[in-house]
């Protein structure tokens, strides 16, 4: 397995199905905290659907369709970043993250979505990832901004969560904005993810 270090004490590693007791005791912690704004703790509500989702996942990686890492601080794993979709053939993917309140402030989510986006562009050639977030999520669409996304707008009262529409604020880079300059990294040098 392999580690990518996001600070001297946090990684990103795969997240996967054996590690569905980990995940769940995590998610467990994040609930009430995630849960506002996705649903992304509801699917995981015991050690079944813990492995499913994570399941989920790996077919998604095994298909060239998505994938899922978890974020490690201190050994504890506290979030994660996900490829909800990858599309190679039109070049386009969505990235979604999620955090329980120890994974805050550090960084970590910002980081990871940082390999996340070398390994779309870089490694893999795409050409725009897409960002999706509830508006009044202050704390996604600040990272959206530090990544150096634009907002191409709002879908009004397009999802439904707890029974209530609200809208989508989808936000985007394309590759040539992200290339050589906000990664911040050598565009020559692998991102350490398996293409």
């Amino acid at each position: 397995m392999y580690a990518i270090p996001l600070t001297p004490t946090a990684e990103l590693r795969p997240l996967e199905p054996w590690q569905a007791p980990e995940f769940l005791a995590h998610i467990d912690r994040a609930r009430a905290h995630t849960d506002r704004w996705i649903p992304w703790a509801t699917y995981s509500t015991d050690l079944d659907s813990a492995r499913a989702t994570l399941q989920s996942y790996a077919d998604k990686q095994a298909a060239d369709r998505g994938r899922v890492h978890g974020i490690w601080q201190e050994g504890t794993l506290v979030g994660g970043v996900m490829f909800v979709h990858f599309d190679a053939a039109s070049g386009t993917c969505e990235i979604g993250v999620w955090s329980e309140p120890a994974g805050e402030g550090h960084g970590l989510v910002t980081a990871a979505v940082r390999h996340l986006l070398d390994h779309a562009f870089v490694t893999r050639g795409l050409h725009r990832a897409e960002w999706r977030t509830n508006p009044l999520n202050t704390r996604s669409r600040s990272v959206a901004r530090r990544l150096g996304m634009t907002l191409d707008g709002t879908l009004r009262r397009s999802a439904t969560h707890h029974g209530t529409r609200i809208d989508i604020e989808v936000w985007s880079l394309l590759s040539h904005e992200w290339e050589g300059t906000a990664s911040g990294t050598d565009p020559a040098r692998a991102d350490g993810l398996p293409g």
